[in-house]
């Protein structure tokens, strides 16, 4: 189950007695636990932590009577933390044996209070990586909940959704290259973005909200005007280029960090060309088939930067960007000379 269809079940009051939270993403976390809490009379909201609490203890909870309300929601955190450590004596992995802890939850669904709604939250594990077989651990111990809500992170073009969504909400409009800025600058962080879409709405009134309002506005900003150097040396664009550096400068900016982009800008280009792609939409789709997402406006100016240099100056290029990143590991060297120097030999002729 999504986020979406739970909240969708909250609006018609269908409600399971219990439910599990799995993943890390707080933004629809809070989302849920701002509906729920909504549907439920004021002072009948309880929170626990299994961090402190045995899960007997709030299932005592759950069965006790409350002289106020009959309706009662029970959000319980850092559900993980009940799992039982240590080998099983069978020799199963780690968690997999016969789990005499989680008995407690099955009892309990099998003849719950009336009225009353648990809310498990388990958000220290991911869907990938190592974490998976801890998460898959924790969704066996909670097997007795069948309303299991996944929290997983946005992917980028679902974070670019959503933050048009919110800026609709929120009474105002973002420019597209101001919207692909800001979900690149945030990384996709909904979260964040969520945030800094509240302060923009204080600012910009029912105007439009312009890539350069993102830069002075939003904190991490900054990291906008490496991408506007790279798309400016991508289009060759030298004194647009070197403005932007002179910014970065000013800011106190990590110079290596506007390389790196750089090289990856270049690397694709390069790709792009080496597969003779003819379009910003073929780009997209190539490299999203490679496992590489990327929304329209991101593949068009590695598409742009595919055509303004030839595949010879692209391979070029990755040799300077090579020979400026070692200069910029030299002793004591001046980062701003070195990038300079860069972006005169790529906006060359």
């Amino acid at each position: 189950m999504t986020a979406a269809q739970l909240i969708a079940r909250i609006k018609q009051g269908d409600l399971p007695p219990a439910m599990l939270l799995l993943g890390p993403e707080a933004y629809d976390r809070r989302r849920l636990k701002e509906a729920l809490t909504a549907s439920f009379p004021e002072g009948s909201v309880t929170q626990h932590d299994l961090l402190e609490l045995t899960l007997a203890e709030v299932f005592d909870d759950a069965r006790s009577l409350s002289l106020f309300t009959s309706e009662r929601l029970i959000w319980i955190i850092n559900a993980e933390a009940v799992l039982p450590r240590g080998k099983a004596s069978s020799g199963d992995e780690e968690g997999d044996g016969p789990e005499g802890d989680s008995a407690p939850v099955a009892a309990y669904l099998k003849d719950p209070t009336p009225g009353v709604t648990l809310v498990f939250e388990a958000s220290r594990f991911d869907f990938e990586g190592e974490d998976k077989r801890k998460l898959d651990r924790v969704r066996k111990f909670y097997s007795a909940i069948s309303a299991v809500i996944e929290l997983r992170r946005y992917a980028s073009h679902e974070a670019r959704r959503e933050t048009e969504s919110l800026a609709a909400r929120a009474g105002f409009r973002l420019a597209d290259d101001a919207l692909d800025l800001l979900v690149e600058a945030l990384g996709a962080d909904i979260s964040r973005i969520a945030v800094e879409i509240e302060k923009l709405s204080l600012f910009a009134g029912n105007r439009t909200v312009t890539a350069d309002d993102i830069g002075a506005l939003v904190p991490d900003a900054r990291a906008t005007t490496i991408f506007a150097l790279v798309n400016a040396v991508g289009r060759r664009d030298r004194v647009r280029a070197l403005e932007f550096l002179d910014t970065l400068t000013r800011d106190g900016e990590y110079l290596p960090l506007a390389l790196a982009f750089l090289s990856t800008q270049f690397r694709m280009a390069l790709v792009a060309r080496e597969a003779s792609l003819k379009s910003g939409s073929q780009v997209q789709a190539y490299f999203t088939k490679m496992g590489v997402p990327m929304w329209g406006s991101r593949a068009d100016q590695v598409y742009q930067t595919a055509t303004k240099f030839s595949k010879a100056q692209l391979e070029r290029a990755m040799k300077s960007i090579y020979e400026a990143d070692r200069g910029l590991r030299d002793a004591r060297p001046d980062d701003r000379v070195v990038m300079e120097q860069f972006i005169l030999t790529m906006s060359g002729k």
